[in-house]
């Protein structure tokens, strides 16, 4: 049982369209032993495969790194490549044919682009990723206010113009390795001037690009989406860059899920995101748009089930075709896992 379990427990709810085949793009998993620094509780395949039990149809994941296996013994640089290590010795080789969710058919690890050896640290992660390395992140969230900060780890300012990281970030793409972008709506225009600059390169933008309504951000929050919605559209007008649609629990939303004696059911859930699901959408279509569940970070505030309840709900107005896309073509296209593409329904089809 994991500490917030008792909480969660108190709002239910059966999956809606369980039929409909869905990769859960983003989350992560991290051990106690090897998490540094040492979590309370870890977040194992096997916590995470009991919440997928909740009716929906994951067929497969993406994890994403959580820096949560940093051995002593190998140099700093180095050391993220024993998460990946760890990560293939706890989940199974996915092969697409089973019914069982493929945890981890592919892998976005953590590299420091910065480091003068950074092609050296991708070669350790694709060495021990045995093929389902997808992609890197490297995180340039960076604010001086601490209600949106939290306990999210602080990047340097501007990471994303920094000469040396962009040499390391030249790397990915002759490698055939993505690019996860996770950062906060100020940022945004960094990532703009990143996407032009190396169009060869796939970007994937986390959490819709971390719309920001804590703090200090709190008092002008239409003032904000208004603001975030138009960096969308610039951004979207680079084809190399794609939309992850998940993470809207989060603290720095603003919503204060986790401070209510109920957690949340999946119609608040979709009353008080959908307006940042479907800007994002129309910005992007859904060809370039994938749901996440950003667990176990959003699950201090909602449970899977009823995530992805919200989901189906905010994505209703969608054809089955398109639904197809958000919920599992898209993921599989852009991190490469062809073996779970679905048909579009034939009524559909040109």
């Amino acid at each position: 049982m994991l500490p917030n379990d008792p909480w969660l427990d108190q709002v239910r709810e059966a999956a809606l369209e369980p039929g409909l085949p869905v990769i859960d793009a983003h989350h992560h998993l991290w051990s106690i032993e090897l998490a540094v620094p040492k979590r309370t509780y870890g977040y194992m395949p096997a916590d995470f495969l009991a919440d997928i039990a909740s009716g929906h149809r994951i067929v497969a994941t993406v994890f994403i790194e959580a820096r949560a296996a940093r051995p002593e013994h190998l140099p700093e640089h180095l050391r993220p490549v024993a998460e990946t290590e760890w990560l293939i010795a706890a989940t199974p080789e996915p092969d697409g044919k089973s019914s069982a969710t493929a945890v981890a058919a592919g892998i976005v690890a953590f590299a420091d682009l910065n480091h003068p050896a950074a092609e050296d640290i991708l070669q350790g992660h694709l060495g021990a990723a045995a093929g389902r390395l997808r992609g890197i992140r490297q995180s340039s969230t960076h604010n001086d206010d601490p209600a949106v900060v939290g306990g999210h780890p602080q990047s340097p300012p501007h990471r994303l113009l920094d000469p040396a990281f962009r040499r390391g970030f030249a790397r990915l793409a002759p490698l055939g390795l993505s690019y996860d972008a996770w950062l906060y709506q100020p940022q945004l225009p960094e990532l703009i001037d990143l996407a032009r600059a190396f169009p060869g390169t796939a970007i994937i933008v986390d959490h819709l690009g971390a719309p920001l309504a804590a703090g200090r951000y709190a008092g002008r929050r239409e003032e904000g989406f208004t603001e975030w919605r138009q960096q969308l559209d610039e951004l979207a007008r680079c084809p190399n860059v794609f939309m992850k649609l998940g993470g809207s629990a989060m603290h720095m939303f603003g919503f204060g899920w986790e401070k209510r004696p109920l957690p949340p059911s999946s119609d608040e859930l979709a009353a008080a995101t959908a307006h940042f699901y479907h800007a994002a959408i129309d910005a992007f279509s859904p060809a370039r748009c994938m749901f996440e569940s950003n667990f176990p970070v959003d699950r201090e505030r909602c449970s899977y089930g009823v995530l992805w309840n919200s989901f189906k709900k905010i994505a209703a107005r969608y054809s089955a075709g398109e639904k197809l896309d958000l919920f599992c073509n898209t993921a599989a296209r852009v991190y490469r896992l062809p073996q779970f593409i679905q048909a579009t329904p034939a009524k559909e089809q040109p």
